[in-house]
């Protein structure tokens, strides 16, 4: 199980109406909703204990993309797997992004603003409000660029435009909560909101996340940030695509499959993969290779992310760009096993050192 609970690393209880309930950090009494299941509640002050350091890290920082600054910020100790923290990252990792980028305002000041706005946001307004504290922080932090109060017209409305389009991204991929995906997907809608409508161009990256092992109700494939959906697509290309490529593409999917999708081509195409191949691999692995592989042409497989040569003699086919790496590997094509096995060998170090 992975731990949730601050003091006893327990799962967490939402309850359906407020009670009181003593921090067990500071003893403050207040009303809540979310204990654990001992009933362990820690207020949302002494949860975000050290998030002070957020200014440092902000001031310091130069950075273009959110989201490279806000993965500094989970990286943080006071930065929890869910939390009302991250109520207040969002808006903090937007705000130096986009002075960082051209953006007019006075960041330090702009950081003080979110920090007291993000933490008036409790923890459970996800599913309590309906209305996720990370979505709302990019409401908060188009607020602060803008100058938005009740009283604003075009600002008013961009502020309340940018919240709805961040919720709109969560709802649609549904819940349980999860405060990792919650805040890229509102940073990732910010970036291309700001674009829009103030002209400024913020960074963006690919996000992978690091996360699914500490929460305890993540969705897996449904979340677009899950390493499942977020693979590389890795081609191992040899001349006629019949022995060393169809072995790395078998073992490639079958050792790294959580991190690469592999593919196998060539130049030209056999009839059938090598037999002395197919034979030993079932022998080593239990992998049949002809039960989903077939020697193929380079424009039969998607175009992939890392190219690599088997290292063929007479060179290997020209894919549009330069491999990513050589490998030079031997031909054991119509020589003993012990050779064939010598090259599995190879192959198996090399991707998992890939």
């Amino acid at each position: 199980m992975k731990e949730e609970c601050l003091i006893c690393k327990e799962p967490l209880e939402y309850l359906n109406e407020d009670i009181e309930m003593e921090c067990v950090i500071c003893h403050k009494k207040e009303n809540s909703k979310t204990r654990c299941i001992k009933g362990h509640y820690v207020c949302s002050e002494c949860h975000t204990k050290g998030i002070d350091v957020l200014y440092s890290l902000c001031l310091n920082e130069t950075s273009k993309n959110p989201l490279e600054i806000i993965n500094k910020m989970m990286a943080q100790p006071f930065c929890h797997m869910h939390g009302p923290e991250h109520h207040i990252m969002v808006g903090m990792a937007l705000l130096t992004a986009y002075k960082n980028s051209g953006g007019d305002i006075e960041l330090e000041n702009a950081l003080r603003e979110m920090m007291n706005r993000g933490k008036s946001v409790p923890g459970g307004a996800c599913g309590f409000w309906g209305a996720c504290g990370a979505g709302v922080s990019s409401g908060m932090f188009v607020s602060i660029i803008s100058g938005s109060t009740p009283l604003g017209e075009k600002n008013f409305g961009l502020s309340h435009k940018m919240t709805s389009r961040s919720l709109g991204a969560i709802g649609e991929i549904g819940g349980p909560r999860c405060c990792k995906r919650d805040s890229y997907l509102s940073i990732l809608n910010a970036i291309d909101f700001v674009n829009e409508h103030f002209g400024i161009s913020m960074k963006k990256s690919d996000i992978v996340c690091e996360y699914s092992h500490k929460n305890n109700q993540c969705i897996g494939k449904r979340c677009p940030f899950a390493k499942v959906n977020n693979k590389k697509k890795v081609a191992f290309i040899c001349v006629h695509n019949s022995c060393r490529s169809q072995i790395a593409e078998a073992l490639g999917n079958y050792l790294r499959k959580d991190d690469f999708q592999c593919y196998s081509c060539g130049t030209e195409t056999k009839p059938q993969i090598n037999r002395d191949a197919v034979r030993i691999m079932k022998e080593l692995y239990g992998i049949d290779m002809e039960e989903k592989q077939y020697s193929k042409t380079y424009d039969k497989i998607p175009t992939p992310d890392i190219a690599i040569s088997m290292g063929c003699e007479v060179g290997c086919p020209y894919i549009g760009r330069e491999f990513d790496d050589n490998w030079g590997l031997q031909d054991p094509t119509g020589q003993s096993d012990e050779v064939f096995k010598e090259i599995i060998k190879q192959i198996e170090e090399k991707i998992m050192a890939m």
